[in-house]
């Protein structure tokens, strides 16, 4: 099982781990600071530094699967192609220094609030999502028009009132209880815990609030200036809308 640290602390961009394992899947850690690719946002990319200094780079990282392909708790890093004959030095119980790609990272957080606020705008289910460091968007599953330059103002005078991101949970039973808390039609939240992750958007007015697992960042100050670059037809019952940075 690999401790995922990014849950408790999006900022952290680095931690000292122990390989658990080497696979075709990737170098598994006791724990980490890299998100795994999932609920549409990218993996991280970055480096594992060893014992002596030198760097073997990450080209993504995902989850890891059991023989009959179903998700199990290790988080996987995968290093570039061209890095075999460090990664051939490497083996389990090894020492290394987990470090994100951080200006990619924080590129994500920023997306990934910025996607929740367009949630609160377009009170619509999502039956498709994608986070990634150039852009993001969201497919809506509706038939009514969206008007581009309202959503981006919209997005702005959000980002300008500062709103808080609180991570919280919320007990399965919780869950059960408020359905309409799940704004996605494609990825249910994870369970079996008992407890499943949230993200608050907002203090004393509630801006959005789902489950998530996925990084954010503190405030929607931090966001930055975003605008909504495309809205296109996907089929009948879906919209999709782009975001970008300026």
């Amino acid at each position: 099982m690999t401790e995922d640290l990014f849950r408790q602390d999006a900022y952290l961009t680095e931690c000292g781990a122990t390989v658990t394992s080497i696979s075709d899947q990737g170098i598994a850690l006791d724990r980490t600071v890299f998100y795994p690719l999932g609920g549409g946002q990218a993996g991280d990319s970055g480096v594992l530094v060893l014992a002596d200094g030198r760097e073997l780079a990450i080209a993504d990282t995902r989850k890891g699967k059991d023989v009959d392909g179903k998700f199990n708790n290790e988080i996987c890093h995968l290093p570039l192609p061209d890095q075999e004959s460090l990664l051939s030095t490497l083996k389990p119980g090894d020492r290394v220094t987990a470090r994100i790609a951080w200006a990619r990272r924080h590129k994500l957080m920023r997306f990934h609030t910025a996607t929740h606020l367009l949630c609160h705008l377009v009170p619509q289910l999502v039956n498709g999502c994608s986070i990634t460091p150039d852009y993001a968007r969201l497919d809506f599953n509706m038939t009514e028009p969206l008007d581009k330059e309202a959503l981006t103002a919209g997005i702005a005078r959000l980002v300008t009132a500062a709103h808080p991101i609180v991570v919280g949970s919320i007990t399965d039973a919780e869950l059960d209880a408020n359905p309409a808390l799940v704004k996605s039609m494609s990825v249910q939240p994870p369970r079996g815990s008992g407890r499943v992750r949230t993200i608050r958007i907002g203090a004393e007015a509630l801006i959005d609030l789902q489950p998530c697992g996925g990084t954010h960042v503190a405030n929607t100050a931090e966001i930055g200036q975003v605008v909504v670059t495309k809205i296109e037809k996907k089929s009948a019952t879906t919209r999709r809308v782009v975001l970008g940075f300026v």
